[in-house]
């Protein structure tokens, strides 16, 4: 089983580079995102500094949306999805390595070119290094539950709004987690590992559950 489960991540991985919602594509966004805060914000590189984090994951977000909707909805369109549903490997292993790949492609960059963005928003050496620990663990949580509404909207030509009028709701908790995570590095009376740990277990919760959530969305459209 190892064998086509490898195969399908480096498909999904080139093909999530190709379509709209790639790596170069999402950071790009994340850059647009970041450069256009301090001109409506203003130049006080306190303030800046201390929104920064949250202003990171929520570009962060809105970054990972992009391409949500082609994770399953160019299978339905070529008709490789009623392959998958097919296949004698468990649909639910197909969602986990399709969101990995999709991470892998998507989210990784973000998690990289974060602490050069970060300068940007006047943040310190110690809040690069939180924002960039909580966009690791935390961002694989968007992914997965992005699925989940990708799944859903699968059959839909322009399904991108409804996708993020169903998954946006559902990140909140990573959201807040994550720029507690960012913020606590430079507050003394906040605790790092606390949020930390609360936003890792999201994103174990997420992969755990997400993937049968997502196979039992796509199984319903072959009923």
């Amino acid at each position: 089983m190892r064998g086509p489960l490898t195969a399908l991540f480096l498909r999904e991985w080139r093909l999530a580079r190709r379509i709209g919602g790639g790596g170069a594509m999402g950071v790009v966004f994340f850059l647009i995102l970041v450069t256009i805060t301090p001109f409506a914000i203003g130049p006080d590189l306190n303030l800046l500094g201390r929104i920064g984090p949250a202003i990171l994951w929520i570009a962060a977000l809105l970054a990972t949306l992009l391409g949500l909707d082609r994770l399953f909805q160019a299978d339905h369109e070529d008709g490789s999805l009623d392959l998958l549903r097919m296949a004698e490997t468990p649909l639910e292993l197909i969602v986990l390595v399709k969101c990995l790949a999709h991470w892998a492609a998507t989210g990784l960059p973000l998690v990289i070119a974060a602490p050069f963005f970060g300068v940007m928003l006047a943040l310190d050496g110690e809040a690069l290094a939180g924002v960039t620990a909580s966009l690791l663990v935390g961002t694989p949580a968007l992914t997965f539950l992005g699925a989940m509404g990708a799944a859903l909207t699968a059959t839909l030509r322009r399904g991108g709004l409804l996708l993020s009028i169903l998954v946006l709701p559902m990140t909140v908790p990573v959201l807040i987690f994550g720029v507690s995570t960012a913020g606590a590095v430079n507050d003394a009376s906040l605790s790092f590992s606390t949020p930390f740990l609360v936003l890792c277990a999201l994103t174990l919760m997420s992969a755990a559950g997400a993937p049968f959530a997502a196979a039992a969305a796509l199984r319903s459209l072959g009923e």
